[in-house]
């Protein structure tokens, strides 16, 4: 795998439409030489402030559902692997997951990750409707491409990132909805750019446009440079990816095999991986 499409969308609150796009852009992907497409948090649907709780968790599924059942078969039919989002049902009364499903390109489910740090800040709080994940997935594993998955506010904890690092990732996916707001753009392209910079691999971050986000999706290099910024229209990329720049970046700039956990570990404070 080396051809990526990252995809920019506004999702509507209408789970079918939503659908019935996000089909379309994977066909889209596969006529252009796309191996993987990514899209961005919230593609089964926005969800606006004045939802209740109780509505959107009328429209979770579970990941054998539907919404995921159809994005499987445009995966085989097109040949292409789906970094894809959904409101996932939850044993927890009018609480749902906000969960990645990894579908390769034969159409089966190859990996769910449950987001785990809520967004809880600025004014919002996601834990009014959605239930946190409780374990970071592994990496998945396409031929020499190492895949981790995170989700939107997972970006601003550094920890995480690192973990999957560790664990062989030579790519971080991070679809998002990240909020508009001062400095919003700023704090997202630096993050981007440092997840990359501290572990020597790839960032591909598919946003959300439109509603309150800033869109901004985005593809960076191991050495922090921007390879793709979609602004702020909906729109799709692909890109090449070259997994020896991950190699001669991580050789040059050992990050990884400098670090000092056994300092870290006699820290009275905490205890990083």
């Amino acid at each position: 795998m080396s051809k990526v499409a990252l995809a920019q969308i506004e999702s509507s609150t209408n789970k079918e439409e939503n659908l019935r796009s996000a089909v379309s852009i994977i066909e889209q992907a596969g006529r252009r030489g796309a191996e993987l497409i990514t899209f961005p948090e919230f593609l089964m649907a926005f969800s606006p402030a004045s939802q209740t709780p109780e509505e959107l968790s009328k429209i979770a599924e579970a990941v054998d559902g539907r919404f995921i059942s159809t994005l499987c078969e445009a995966a085989s039919k097109n040949r292409v692997a789906v970094l894809a989002t959904i409101y996932e049902t939850s044993a927890t009364p009018n609480r749902v997951f906000d969960t990645a499903v990894w579908l390769d390109a034969f159409g089966n489910v190859a990996m769910t990750y449950r987001k785990i740090h809520l967004y809880d800040a600025f004014g919002f709080k996601e834990s009014d409707k959605f239930e946190p994940g409780r374990a970071i997935s592994l990496p998945v594993i396409s031929g020499e491409y190492r895949f981790g998955v995170m989700i939107c506010y997972d970006l601003r904890f550094p920890e995480m990132a690192r973990i999957l690092a560790l664990e062989g990732s030579n790519v971080l996916v991070v679809p998002a909805g990240w909020v508009q707001g001062d400095l919003k753009v700023d704090h997202w392209q630096t993050m981007i750019k440092a997840r990359a910079l501290e572990n020597g691999c790839y960032i591909i971050a598919p946003g959300q446009t439109g509603n309150i986000y800033i869109g901004h999706s985005m593809i960076v290099d191991p050495l922090g440079r921007s390879l793709v910024d979609l602004d702020t229209e909906e729109g799709l990329e692909v890109v090449e990816l070259n997994l020896a720049l991950v190699q001669e970046t991580r050789e040059k700039l050992p990050l990884l095999k400098n670090r000092r956990a056994e300092v870290y570990a006699r820290s009275p404070t905490a205890k990083l991986p």
